[in-house]
């Protein structure tokens, strides 16, 4: 066994009120023979570190202007160039199987290098395994028990549905609000709190919601006391993504006993089996966004099998602890593979 201290830089800087809890977990979690270095380009290009471990990397890409962009990209293609001469490993987080967004043809050219040049990829579901054609290990998404463990948690209201987090295209929020404004009972009501991605964005589901006072908004970042005040206070949490390979929105409004609609695929049809009945709602995937039968059947079948929820979902295979070690052992297995070609086997930890 190698018990050597190993250096693993990670894909994202200092951690902010904004980090996303999934991250901080992560590093928390790792066992003291993994030494954590957050991001900067200078330690990216002239730091120490054995494993680049990367979440999105096309977030590595972004810039506020064309120039910015174009400077990140610039750099990204240099650190890849490290890794590649210098004989590092690179571990990929598969959070998605492609990114959501349309990139330029030259962030798509460097985004495809990352694609070859991994050393090894984490997968958070099975449904991205092998999806590069890299060894792989299988390690869920923790949960947010923890996190929130000392936060107040709301009455439920009844009827209240609520989409949370980044509001990005992807996600179908102006369709969820119109879906919803189509509904004629009057007894429920949406609520939509989190960041847009764009100014047009937020228009759109303004003007979605037509003013239905049934409705209501809260643009910007929520707080960690105001996510879990929101979650708490719903009856379901509805995240009508248009696909869904993994969500750490569905897991956390499960973390804090809430149970979500989501579209249906092979991973939230698994998530559904593993968290027990009634917490886990498929909207039906035929229609290429949420319309309001589909919202209506998906809630009455969630209601039908409220009597089967158990007292919280199970979510005992999405302990941090033993995913801390689960990530070491991979660092270690990318590590091995770059110095001496050795591939690990697919695994999964359960």
């Amino acid at each position: 066994m190698d018990d050597r201290r190993i250096r693993v830089l990670q894909s994202f800087p200092e951690p902010r009120p904004t980090t996303n809890p999934y991250l901080i977990q992560l590093v928390a979690s790792l066992p003291e023979d993994v030494e954590v270095v957050t991001f900067s380009w200078f330690r990216a290009l002239l730091g120490r570190w054995e494993v680049f471990h990367v979440h999105w990397p096309e977030t590595l890409l972004h810039g506020r202007t064309p120039m910015r962009a174009l400077v990140h990209q610039i750099l990204s293609l240099a650190v890849l160039l490290r890794i590649k001469v210098t004989r590092r490993a690179l571990v990929r987080t598969m959070h998605n199987i492609a990114p959501h967004e349309q990139r330029s043809r030259r962030a798509r050219w460097i985004l495809a290098l990352f694609d070859r040049w991994t050393t090894l990829t984490i997968d958070l579901s099975a449904v991205t395994i092998g999806s590069l054609g890299r060894p792989s290990l299988l390690i869920p998404h923790g949960d947010y028990a923890d996190w929130f463990a000392g936060q107040k948690r709301e009455t439920e209201v009844s009827g209240r549905l609520l989409f949370f987090g980044m509001i990005r295209p992807y996600k179908q929020v102006p369709a969820l609000v119109s879906a919803f404004v189509a509904l004629s009972d009057p007894d429920l009501s949406l609520r939509i709190v989190g960041q847009p991605h764009s100014a047009e964005l937020a228009a759109a589901i303004e003007t979605a919601r037509a003013g239905d006072g049934r409705v209501t908004i809260e643009f910007g970042h929520a707080s960690d006391a105001r996510l879990v005040a929101e979650v708490t206070s719903a009856e379901v949490v509805v995240l009508p993504y248009r696909e869904m390979v993994n969500s750490g929105a569905a897991l956390l409004a499960l973390s804090l006993g809430r149970p979500v609609i989501v579209p249906e695929s092979v991973t939230t049809a698994d998530l559904g089996a593993e968290v027990g009945p009634g917490w886990v709602e498929l909207l039906d995937t035929a229609e290429p966004q949420v319309s309001p039968a589909t919202l209506a059947d998906a809630l009455h079948r969630l209601r039908s099998a409220a009597s089967q929820r158990s007292t919280a979902p199970n979510l005992q295979a999405r302990g941090w602890a033993t995913i801390g070690a689960a990530h070491a052992a991979a660092y270690r297995a990318a590590v091995r593979r770059v110095r001496w070609n050795f591939a690990p086997r697919t695994m999964s930890r359960n």
